[in-house]
């Protein structure tokens, strides 16, 4: 069993022995009371490589005060989700499954030891109610691993905002506390600090960034970068795993991939594989959410997948689709086991607000109830087979073809040409794919044929927005201005679709009613309902595809 809590707070370094300021009076903090002194014993987990502290995550097991296992996942600036469990010796298995998409399978032993003093005053309002903890913490560390070195040592002061506290008052402090000799803490973490103070080849080098907080500049024997010149296949797990290592520690401060590209000078394949690296990074970093059933996290991580796939499709003239279509139709894959759940709630969710606008008196029938029965009757085990697809090896199979394809990837000869000659063109390809499948749609009489060019018209609307969103770090506000615009089709065409399917949902629905004694008559005035709306659609898509074609929106790519 764990508990997720949102941890605010800053840290900084103390100058002059770490003696805390009196922060009664500022931003209204009415009062403070002294907690005493406590100490915190703390052991910190990661692999050889240290795939966790390169995306900014620490894992501990803490005796002493708040004792328990501690997992730590950044979300933003001064903020992380702290994932608790209870005390063992072992490391419980749900932390375990929520580091899984780092550690691919990599042991996960002890890296460093930090012992420390903790001083703590509660910052009080004119009620008495807790607006923040401050501390000082008098540290110890030590690394284990790979060889056990000397002992460094610290001070810090923290400045922790109580649940739901404003984030504003950690600014209002600050004043306070520079004043007092404190600066921002240059490292986000005990840990990062620990492992660029304890760095037996950078002590006193003056090593920066990324490379002393997580020690990614210097990968161990067994990581180092593969020489592949492709990227595996899915399924490959073993050379896919070799051929990664290379993308998985080399991650900047942020959690992305490698560095963001320069658009000006940047050649066609930077700017693709810029995308494919983030939607990649995309695609781990949800993976605790998922695991956690954070709202929208599913859905946000088959974007990423759709996005990757489209990205790898579109862009066939920068990337070997020889490599890249197994990758995709892993994707794919993927895409499909998170949408098991997610489609069935989306037409759920439609179906009950178009009950709700229905009046009373035409509300035959226990309705309501055999629409609950439906729904239930589809969800059985969805949530299980999430969690199982996330921990299966084919997952993990995908995860490291993901890591091999962006650190040696497939690059013809176009990758090598300036952007400017090859990402607008294959925008306006994509683009010129939707205008086919609309025209036919158009000229197609209403019906079954028509629905199902309009649905394919649609999956083109949204290749050819994706197709847009790489474009926009090297072409700018017209590549965001036309995937606006592609958004717009893509919208109007999915609501189309969502009432065909509501509809055969509505027919399926009507006919279980009849089976049970029960009036199907709502069910039918339902279906009659999505049949108007998705004709107003069919109606109003010629006046809206008039707008987005126009040669202007295309001209601006600069193609």
């Amino acid at each position: 069993m764990v508990d997720v809590t949102r941890e605010i707070e800053r840290k900084y370094e103390a100058t002059d022995g770490g003696g805390l300021p009196d922060l009664a009076g500022v931003a209204g903090v009415a009062g403070v009371t002294d907690q005493g002194v406590v100490t915190l014993d703390a052991t910190y987990y990661d692999t050889p490589g240290r795939r966790l502290a390169a995306d900014g995550i620490t894992l501990r097991r803490r005796t002493g005060g708040d004792e328990g296992w501690h997992l730590k996942l950044p979300v933003g600036p001064d903020a992380r989700d702290e994932i608790r469990a209870p005390l063992s010796d072992a490391l419980p298995a749900g932390l375990a499954g929520l580091v899984r998409s780092r550690t691919r399978g990599a042991e996960l032993s002890p890296l460093v030891h930090l012992l420390s003093e903790r001083t703590v005053r509660r910052l009080v309002d004119t009620d008495g109610a807790l607006l923040a903890v401050l501390s000082a913490d008098r540290v110890t560390a030590r690394r284990l691993a790979p060889e056990p070195g000397e002992p460094v040592r610290w001070t810090e002061v923290e400045v922790e905002l109580a649940p739901g506290g404003d984030p504003a008052l950690l600014d209002a402090l600050e004043p306070r506390l520079t004043d007092a000799g404190l600066r921002r803490s240059a490292t986000p973490s005990k840990l990062a600090r620990a492992l660029a103070e304890t760095d037996p080849d950078r002590r006193g080098e003056g090593a920066t960034g990324a490379e002393r907080a997580t020690g990614a500049g210097k990968p161990t024997e067994t990581e180092k970068p593969a020489k592949a010149a492709k990227a595996a296949k899915p399924g490959k797990s073993a050379k896919a795993g070799k051929a990664a290592k290379e993308g998985r520690d080399k991650r900047d401060k942020r959690g992305k991939r490698g560095k963001r590209v320069k658009p000006k000078k940047a050649t066609a394949g930077d700017i693709v594989l810029d995308y494919a690296r983030r939607q990649a990074a995309e695609i781990v970093a949800l993976d605790p959410a998922v695991r956690l059933e954070t709202p929208d996290s599913v859905h946000r991580m088959r974007v990423a997948t759709r996005r990757l796939r489209s990205a790898f499709r579109s862009y066939r003239e920068v990337l070997d689709r020889a490599v890249t279509d197994p990758v995709g139709d892993e994707l794919k894959w993927l895409a499909a086991e998170l949408g098991v759940d997610r489609d069935h709630e989306v037409l759920t969710a439609r179906l009950g607000e178009r009950l709700g606008e229905v009046p009373v008196e035409l509300r035959l029938g226990p309705v309501a109830a055999r629409l609950r029965i439906w729904s239930q009757a589809r969800r059985g085990g969805s949530r299980e087979r999430v969690l199982g697809v996330l921990d299966g090896e084919r997952y993990l199979a995908l995860l490291n073809a993901l890591d091999a394809l962006v650190a040696g990837p497939p690059l013809r000869p176009a990758a090598a040409r300036p952007w400017a000659e090859v990402i607008p063109r294959a925008v306006l390809r994509d683009y010129d794919r939707l205008s086919g499948r609309v025209e036919a749609a158009l000229a197609t009489p209403a019906g079954p044929g028509r629905d199902a060019l309009l649905h394919e018209a649609r999956k083109d609307a949204k290749r050819a927005r994706y197709a847009a969103e790489v474009a926009r770090p090297a072409v700018g506000e017209p590549a965001k201005a036309f995937a606006g615009l592609m958004a717009r089709v893509q919208d109007l065409l999915g609501d189309h679709q969502d009432s065909v399917v509501a509809r055969k949902a509505l027919r399926e629905l009507a006919v279980q009613a009849h089976g049970a004694g029960e009036s199907a008559f709502t069910f039918g005035l339902l279906l009659g309902r999505e049949e108007a709306r998705a004709a107003a659609r069919e109606r109003e898509l010629p006046g809206l595809w008039a707008e987005v074609s126009r040669e202007e929106h295309r001209a601006a790519l600069g193609a």
